[in-house]
Order: C-alpha cells, then sequence, then structure tokens
C-alpha cells in the first residue's frame, strides 16, 4: 500500500494535532496567585485625576514558573470603583517564588469625593471594605486572575473626627 503525498501529509498534521491536543490535556491546571499591595508612590497626574505607582507582590505557589507580559488592576472601595490601572511590563515569578510589579494607576477626583461624602456620611463605621482585583497576562499560561479582599480600620481620631 503505498501513500500519496496529499495522504500522508493530512496524516501528519492529523498525528501532530493529537500529539499537542494531548500535551493541553497533561499541563496541571495552576493554583491561584496571591496578589498584596506593599506600597504606593504618587505620580504626576492631569487635571481631575490623581495618579499613584502602585507596588504589588505577586507569589507563585505553583511548580512552574509564571513569565508575565502585562498586569491589570481594579481596586474597589466600599463596593463603588475607586482606582485602575495597567502596565505592559514584563518578567518572571519563579516558581514557589514572588515578584513586585509596578502598575500605575488613576483615580478620578469625582471618585475621592464620592469616598469622603461616603465617610462623612457614616455608610463605613471606622472602617473601609476594599477589593482589588485583576489579572497577570502571560505567554504561556494565558492569565492568571486574581482578587483580594479585605477592610481598613480607620484610626478612632479620623472617625470621631468625621461625626
Amino acid at each position: 500500500m503505498t501513500l500519496s503525498l496529499p495522504r500522508l501529509t493530512t496524516l501528519a498534521l492529523l498525528a501532530l494535532g493529537v500529539l499537542l491536543l494531548g500535551g493541553c490535556a497533561t499541563r496541571p491546571a495552576l493554583l491561584p496567585i496571591e496578589v498584596i499591595l506593599v506600597g504606593v508612590e504618587p505620580l504626576r497626574g492631569e487635571g481631575l485625576e490623581v495618579r499613584m505607582q502602585v507596588k504589588l507582590r505577586v507569589q507563585n505557589p505553583n511548580d512552574i514558573a509564571l513569565d508575565y507580559n502585562g498586569m491589570s488592576v481594579r481596586l474597589d472601595v466600599q463596593g463603588k470603583p475607586f482606582a485602575t490601572g495597567v502596565s505592559n511590563a514584563a518578567g518572571n515569578v519563579p516558581r514557589f517564588g514572588e515578584a513586585v510589579v509596578e502598575v500605575p494607576v488613576s483615580i478620578s477626583v469625582f471618585r475621592i469625593a464620592r469616598q469622603a461624602v461616603g465617610v462623612v456620611a457614616y455608610e463605613f463605621r471606622g472602617k473601609l471594605a476594599y477589593e482589588m482585583s485583576g489579572k497577570l497576562s502571560g505567554p504561556e499560561f494565558g492569565s492568571a486572575r486574581f482578587v483580594s479582599k479585605g477592610e481598613f480600620t480607620l484610626p478612632a481620631e479620623m472617625v470621631e473626627g468625621s461625626r
């Protein structure tokens, strides 16, 4: 039995496709990354915005290194959008390791005013709930999404002073 060139090419492509699909199916699922806010520095803003350089510690609990080529982040305070930012920085988070990624974020003066009105109107009772979410994008693993929630407890002087 002899195979023609088109039939041989088709069989080779089919075999290659099966091998590639098998490789994807055996890739282990990645554990979620942890992202922690570790620093904030002021940046020059434009008009009605405040800009900050946010430093985020990305922790990788996986047995493989994560190469990344971009990150986005969003910070909600009291359930309302507060700050957003993106960065096309590239780097690597080692296996079972961590890296600090810097992302410039923007905050509208109107969002700051809305949060201040909420503080004065006793919406928060001394605590501010926040949620930070976003994604770390990479060429090999796609995107690793993250969510971090918590509360800031304001100093008693601030709480008493706003009443």
